[in-house]
């Protein structure tokens, strides 16, 4: 598969992650009613099922990644190329925009409405680095194992992590820029974007080292 074919994969498969993401949490805010965990249920099953859908359409394209972080982890364990993870980053986090403000758009709000919701504190950072050190644990062992379940697997990850975690679950910063962009449910204040990346690179630094021993290939 060509480089220019795998980048456009890259960026509209982010685009649509993240026009789920947030176009659910603002349908599900809507019709929730003020009931915090009735829309964040909608939200979680949302993304789910759109991650499914995504990598499975995408999948055999680029690897669907939709994630700095993935496509970081697999340059260093050899298996893209160093310069083609670069590419993927910048076209994940501007499809990632796109799809912000292709959500904020369908639901009749400015294109871009940048976000005044507070996430910040030891808790949530601790949350990221968790839900990342998870996500990426599972990629690497599911590619290694059984690579035909991945979809399946990262979604069940994710929509669990939106529970178990206090942030809820961003683990991706192209993801986290994209939610910035958006005054809604999902969103998260420009001045806290930095802190939930650095958090996310701890918990993917870390699995990788981790499960990357774990699942070494054999000499």
């Amino acid at each position: 598969m060509t480089l220019g074919r795998r980048l456009v994969a890259e960026a509209v498969g982010t685009a649509l992650l993240v026009a789920a993401v947030i176009g659910s949490g603002i349908m599900a805010a809507r019709l929730a009613g003020g009931d915090g965990a009735t829309a964040l249920l909608a939200n979680t099953l949302a993304t789910g099922g759109a991650l499914i859908a995504l990598i499975l359409t995408f999948g055999p394209i680029s690897g669907a990644h939709f994630n700095p972080i993935v496509s970081a982890t697999l340059a260093a364990r050899r298996e893209l190329p160093a310069g083609d993870a670069v590419q993927y980053a910048v076209v994940q986090i501007a499809g990632g925009f796109g799809g912000a403000v292709l959500a904020n758009l369908m639901f009749d709000l400015d294109a871009v409405t940048w976000s005044t919701t507070p996430r910040h504190g030891f808790p949530l950072l601790l949350s990221e680095a968790v839900a990342t050190f998870g996500l990426v644990g599972v990629v690497i062992a599911v590619s290694r194992t059984r690579p035909s379940v991945a979809p399946f697997a990262v979604a069940a990850y994710i929509v669990a992590a939106y529970w178990f975690t206090a942030a809820p679950s961003f683990a991706n910063p192209a993801v986290t820029i994209a939610r910035a962009a958006s005054d809604t449910f999902a969103g998260i204040r420009p001045g806290d974007v930095p802190g939930f990346i650095g958090a996310q690179l701890v918990g993917g630094a870390a699995a990788a080292a981790l499960f990357g021993w774990l699942f070494a290939r054999d000499a």
